[in-house]
């Protein structure tokens, strides 16, 4: 029985890492009925960190009642792992940018309180370590509305407390932390974070992030400023020094805010949840890995899952195949990042639209043509 390892990243846009997981293997099964699939969809840290945590039967999900970024009431689920004294909150459940329309995405108005609410209920349940995924954001207020929902103060010049949003980073004059939540301090808090965009400057939060959550150039100078203003009152109340460190502007500074807050340590989400699934070992029992996502471009060879996942195979001689939606670099660089095979699930003449609209049928259909093809 020939062993292959199914291991995508999501199909942005079209499909989720499970989705695409499937028809990977419908198409395997399609081909040939000697094969022994392991399916594995996967996630750096991101949005997508659930279903693999789900799918590895690692715990479970528990709700609770918090608030989407503009503060309108919704029920959102993190991850309880089985021992119950950990859990994984995904910020894209209670502050991500998918939760609002086009037209209500704006940082200025935005905040991460719903997020803290899912802290606060982990602290209150006892929980010793809190692995926190930041992507997906729809927010920058340097996890201020985390702070805020852990029972922190943002106080302007007239010592009126502030609501939590991007704005009130702007109007802050002092914050308050004495009546922070008491378990915060015993409680260990890792922040999965795969950039290295500090808080400030060109690579910033502002700079960089911003106007893909609805800022204009005006607001992500004033952002910038305000970002800078907080980062100091945060330095100064907590003692730790934020503006510097690499990753400390991911999700509008999140990974700094957390890191002042509450000494969060921040690690790659991609070597987090490889640990937890066993994941070079999997590769390893395997003959053959296949991997995917949307798009495959220049960006991809700065640490998007595919390359990760062709490095660690090519650690241990295995074949690796790369599927994705779309393909712009040249056989060269594919080769020299360790894939022996690879296709673009979208024919040339196909509106983009309609290959996203039926992107399980184009994988799966890719995964047989080639496996068809291919002796192993």
């Amino acid at each position: 029985m020939l062993k292959i390892l199914i291991v995508p990243d999501s199909f942005k846009g079209s499909l989720s890492a499970k989705e695409a997981t499937e028809a990977i293997a419908a198409g395997l099964s399609a081909s040939r009925d000697d094969l022994e699939i392991e399916k594995l969809p996967f996630s750096d840290g991101g949005e997508g960190a659930f279903e693999l945590l789900t799918a590895l039967e690692l715990g479970k999900t528990a709700e609770v009642e918090c608030r989407d970024p503009l503060g309108r009431t919704l029920k959102a689920p993190y991850f309880l792992f089985s021992e119950n004294t950990s859990t994984w909150i995904e910020l894209s459940q209670a502050s991500g940018l998918t939760l609002l329309k086009e037209e209500e995405q704006n940082p200025l108005k935005t905040s991460t309180y719903g997020t803290g609410l899912q802290l606060k209920d982990a602290l209150d349940r006892g929980i010793q370590k809190i692995f926190l995924g930041i992507g997906g954001s729809g927010t920058h207020d340097v996890a201020s509305g985390i702070f805020i929902a852990l029972g922190g103060k943002l106080l302007n010049k007239e010592g009126k407390e502030l609501a939590a949003s991007g704005e009130a980073l702007i109007n802050c004059a002092s914050i308050n932390s004495e009546n922070l939540h008491p378990a915060l301090k015993d409680t260990e808090i890792v922040v999965a974070c795969d950039v290295t965009n500090p808080l400030l400057g060109e690579n910033g939060a502002a700079k960089t992030y911003a106007e893909q959550k609805g800022a204009d150039s005006e607001t992500i100078e004033k952002l910038e400023k305000a970002t800078a203003k907080f980062a100091d009152l945060l330095e100064k109340e907590f003692g730790r020094r934020i503006k510097e460190i690499p990753g400390g502007g991911a999700a509008g500074g999140v990974s700094a805010g957390m890191k002042a807050i509450a000494n969060a340590e921040l690690k790659p989400g991609f070597e987090i949840l490889s640990e937890l699934a066993k994941l070079e070992k999997k590769i390893k029992n395997a003959d053959l890995v296949i991997t995917g996502e949307g798009k495959t471009d220049a960006q991809s060879k700065h640490g998007k899952l595919p390359f990760k996942i062709a490095n660690l195979a090519k650690k241990h001689q295995k074949q690796v195949w790369l599927l994705a939606g779309a393909i712009t670099l040249n056989k060269t660089e594919l080769e020299k990042a360790g894939f022996s095979k690879w296709a673009a699930i979208k024919p040339g003449d196909m509106p983009l639209k309609e290959a996203q609209s039926r992107a399980f049928e184009l994988l799966k259909e890719k995964t047989e043509t080639i496996f068809k093809e291919t002796t192993i």
